[in-house]
């Protein structure tokens, strides 16, 4: 991304989620010129959908930026599995080179399948297919592996795909920003379509009728190797904090918060990082997201060897879990 694109993002940003009353007023008009299309798009593409042998469940949001949704999906596949069922993924890929359908794998790179991808797949091994046609995605995915459930990471506006269960996930710190829809605020849809969701999990505090997930980890491990540490080991030092993800405050927040003393370094979301983007002018520890890792690691090992990413964990009361899979129950007995 230029430099002047990350300042254009950086702007819209401000305008999102602080008071930019008259850059908000300006951008009005194209935001009800979005929303009325986005109708028009949803309508159109609703009637193309196809019918699936499995349920389809999208993990989604109405936002852009980051809101958890690939921890929540890391999730849901272990507790799936604990359930009995064996599911498997869909993705778009974001920033991946592939234009077809495909399976992804462990060793894959993620400048060619995506980060989030290559990242669900490392950590849990289900299997996960790309592509931008989710409904052709979907049918290789269940041609070519034994799923009997699948999940959309994202995709809840890809309206060509039906779907049997939405999850939307949204930011307990941001929620939705100035309230208005692209590109005036940074909302997809309008909240109302949130109601149309069978769940909507908040990531942090969670009002009524949301389900909360607390996001976290405090273990770092080595971007090469096996070793790992206490991220307590690292209290009242400083590190340089990278982060090319969609909302970076909640990474720095969370080293803050373990008394780290932070260098930031901000790249856009999805970032195809180079080794010149890890050399400092010190030897610091450089402490990293686990979705920024996995674009990292086959970097020269003069860099890597002083490299930490964080894994972090989703964490959801019993009583979603309990809900999900009666809602899962229903659908069966349905048909």
């Amino acid at each position: 991304m230029s430099a002047a694109k990350q300042r254009l993002s950086a702007w819209l940003e401000s305008v999102w989620y602080e008071s930019h009353p008259i850059a908000r007023t300006a951008l009005s008009p194209l935001s009800y010129l979005f929303c009325y299309l986005a109708q028009r798009r949803r309508a159109r593409l609703s009637l193309e959908q196809q019918p699936f042998p499995v349920p389809i469940m999208v993990v989604g949001n109405i936002t852009v930026g980051g809101t958890g949704k690939t921890p929540l999906v890391i999730w849901l596949i272990e507790q799936l599995r604990i359930a009995g069922f064996q599911p498997g993924v869909v993705s778009r890929g974001f920033g991946g080179k592939q234009l077809a359908v495909k399976l992804v794998q462990a060793q894959d790179v993620a400048a060619e399948v995506g980060d989030e991808p290559l990242l669900i797949v490392q950590r849990t091994a289900a299997p996960l297919v790309i592509g931008r046609d989710r409904n052709a995605a979907i049918s290789y995915l269940l041609a070519q592996t034994a799923c009997n459930i699948v999940i959309s990471d994202d995709g809840l506006q890809h309206y060509r795909m039906k779907r049997d269960l939405e999850i939307a996930v949204i930011d307990g710190v941001r929620r939705f920003g100035n309230g208005y829809c692209l590109p005036a605020g940074p909302l997809r849809e309008k909240p109302a379509r949130l109601q149309e969701c069978d769940f909507v999990v908040t990531n942090g505090l969670a009002q009524q009728g949301e389900y909360a997930m607390q996001i976290g980890g405090n273990q770092l491990q080595a971007l090469v190797g096996a070793e790992q540490c206490a991220l307590r080991l690292f209290q009242g030092r400083s590190v340089h904090a990278v982060t090319g993800i969609g909302n970076p405050a909640r990474f720095f927040s969370s080293l803050k918060h373990a008394g780290l003393i932070l260098i930031e370094h901000v790249f856009p979301d999805h970032h195809a990082f180079t080794a010149e983007d890890l050399k400092f002018r010190d030897d610091l520890p450089i402490l990293m997201t686990e979705k920024d890792a996995v674009k990292c690691r086959n970097f020269p090992g003069d860099l890597t060897n002083k490299v930490w990413y964080l894994p972090i964990e989703a964490h959801l009361d019993k009583i979603f879990t309990e809900h999900l899979l009666q809602r899962l129950k229903e659908l069966k007995q349905h048909g």
